[in-house]
């Protein structure tokens, strides 16, 4: 019964701390290629020199070709190609 219960409260902590969006474990991302659809219509796309996500997880900032965009991530497709 103390198991169930234990496991019934750790699923809770995992899920409020999610939920609130806190990052449980940092994990590290690699993407060498990117998508950005900009407000004109334009999509730029081609292999990423450098991106930022800011903390409050919607923003950001790619370089591509020298020129830096800054974006939310509904407008920004990143990707990892072992390829590249």
């Amino acid at each position: 019964m103390k198991s169930k219960i234990l496991c019934a409260f750790l699923i809770a902590v995992v899920f409020v701390l999610t939920a609130c969006n806190y990052q449980v474990v940092d994990l590290q991302y690699n993407f060498n290629y990117a998508y950005i659809q900009l407000q004109n219509g334009e999509l730029i796309e081609g292999k990423v020199e450098s991106w930022t996500d800011y903390e409050d997880g919607e923003q950001l900032q790619v370089t591509i070709d020298g020129i830096t965009y800054l974006t939310n991530s509904y407008n920004c497709t990143l990707v990892y190609d072992p390829n590249l």
